[in-house]
């Protein structure tokens, strides 16, 4: 598997975004210097998906930036993406690497030390760690303290990425517990300017991203 760079990691939300597609938002992003994308689309029949999923991995490949689709794995594999990511009431870890396979990545989100050491067992290759902070793009959100991220980061080796309310302001906040990565939503997609927001955003999550612990580079 190739080696992954989680230090902006972009979640697509179409209800958010300010531009007049979705092509176009991603493509601002990726100019601005997003590290990842992942694909998140609710309500899109598996074959609209695809077809949307092929359209944005065509940028993702331009500026060689992995494409992850949230929760679809039949859509991550017609779209040939890096993987795929996974929540808590999705098809189970285990079930899900079965299916994957060996060879593409597969992230879970987690909110609880068991859920991640549950997780990290069965076979993820990293772990998205949220709501952080209020979030617009989840009103349902179960939040993660600061203590739960650190106690988080010593019960596993999987790199971590931080979602929920993350921006310039909650970046730093959660750096101090070794993460690897910072997931971004409605501070990318629901600004006027996509470039420049994650062109900011670049700077501020290279400053604060920890390395991929030894024990797990190069896996």
């Amino acid at each position: 598997m190739c080696k992954v760079d989680y230090a902006l990691y972009m979640v697509t939300d179409r209800t958010l975004m300010r531009t007049k597609t979705l092509e176009a938002c991603v493509e601002q992003a990726l100019d601005g210097g997003v590290t990842m994308v992942q694909l998140r689309e609710k309500h899109l029949d598996t074959e609209a998906f695809i077809m949307l999923g092929k359209r944005i991995k065509q940028l993702c490949d331009a500026y060689d930036v992995p494409l992850v689709i949230n929760d679809r794995l039949e859509v991550a594999v017609g779209v040939d993406a890096i993987g795929v990511h996974i929540g808590q009431h999705d098809l189970s870890v285990s079930e899900t690497r079965a299916i994957l396979g060996p060879n593409r990545l597969l992230g879970v989100s987690v909110n609880t030390v068991a859920q991640a050491e549950r997780a990290q067992a069965d076979g993820a290759d990293y772990l998205g760690v949220g709501a952080m902070f209020v979030t617009q793009t989840k009103q349902d959100a179960s939040y993660v303290s600061l203590q739960t991220l650190e106690a988080i980061r010593k019960a596993v080796n999987l790199p971590i990425v931080t979602i929920g309310g993350m921006n310039k302001e909650t970046i730093p906040l959660c750096a101090p517990y070794g993460i690897q990565g910072f997931a971004v939503v409605s501070a990318l997609v629901n600004q006027p300017d996509v470039f420049l927001a994650a062109k900011e955003l670049k700077q501020c999550s290279e400053a604060y991203v920890h390395p991929i612990p030894l024990a797990i580079q190069g896996t």
